[in-house]
């Protein structure tokens, strides 16, 4: 086995015959993002290199969802109800008055669920009372006034805010899923140079370019809390954060 090494910290091992060489590298790519684990496979029978590129991005989210609503309980279902629906209308009248958009609201789940208390020793639970449950979304672009569209719904009654999620809208993400595939392929160009030099090859074009998915975390809800009677004495800090998001390439060059 023989090896070569370099300020890039690359490694070659001849394998077997000299057919397949194979190439770990660590290497710190000055592009504006941090590539690292690089991996590289040089079939001598094919005359081809095997190379994988990858670039990431730290984002800031430009879509905000949320999740809040109302739920009351009472003896019967229609008093239960009747509750519901004013709270829920004072609540949808404020976040209106809000900046919230008529199109940007939605009913996420509406439910009307029996109590029962199960104390006795019967298998037959004695009904309690109802439960009315009433949830709206609302997603929007507007992520400065989520502070204030949590504490004017509770002001007016709400008190469920169930999840809170920021995410990366599908235009913006176009964007950068473009910026990323060529900043990947480049990885995968630098990847390959450093390789085909180490083993005194030079590269002669491009056979094959296979993209990855864009990778990206999932919407992470960042509140969620029950909410309690009475206005919030400063404003709910809420904090978006940033998501990181990510793309791969695998590319066979023609080399001799």
């Amino acid at each position: 086995m023989r090896s070569f090494n370099n300020k890039n910290k690359v490694e070659v091992a001849v394998l077997g015959a000299a057919t397949t060489i194979l190439l770990v590298a660590a290497v710190n790519i000055g592009i504006g993002h941090i590539f690292t684990n690089a991996y590289a496979q040089i079939d001598m029978t094919n005359n081809t290199l095997f190379v994988t590129g990858s670039a990431t991005n730290q984002t800031k989210p430009d879509k905000v969802t949320v999740s809040l609503g109302v739920e009351t309980t009472n003896s019967t279902a229609q008093a239960a109800l009747m509750a519901n629906s004013d709270l829920m209308n004072k609540v949808l009248g404020v976040l209106k008055a809000s900046g919230v958009q008529e199109n940007e609201m939605s009913t996420s789940t509406f439910s009307i669920t029996p109590n029962y208390n199960y104390s006795s020793n019967t298998n037959q639970g004695k009904l309690t009372g109802f439960t009315v449950s009433n949830s709206i979304h609302i997603e929007s672009s507007n992520m400065v006034s989520v502070s204030k569209w949590i504490d004017a719904a509770v002001s007016a009654g709400a008190n469920n805010v169930n999840n809170i999620y920021f995410s990366v809208s599908e235009k913006k993400l176009e964007g950068i899923k473009n910026l990323l595939l060529k900043d990947a392929i480049n990885n995968a160009k630098t990847k390959a140079d450093i390789a085909a030099s180490a083993a005194g090859l030079k590269l002669k074009g491009v056979k094959s370019i296979q993209v990855g998915e864009a990778q990206l975390p999932p919407p992470v809800p960042v509140y969620n809390a029950k909410a309690f009677d009475g206005a919030a004495a400063s404003p709910t800090p809420i904090i978006s954060g940033q998501q990181e998001i990510s793309a791969t390439v695998s590319v066979v060059y023609l080399i001799g």
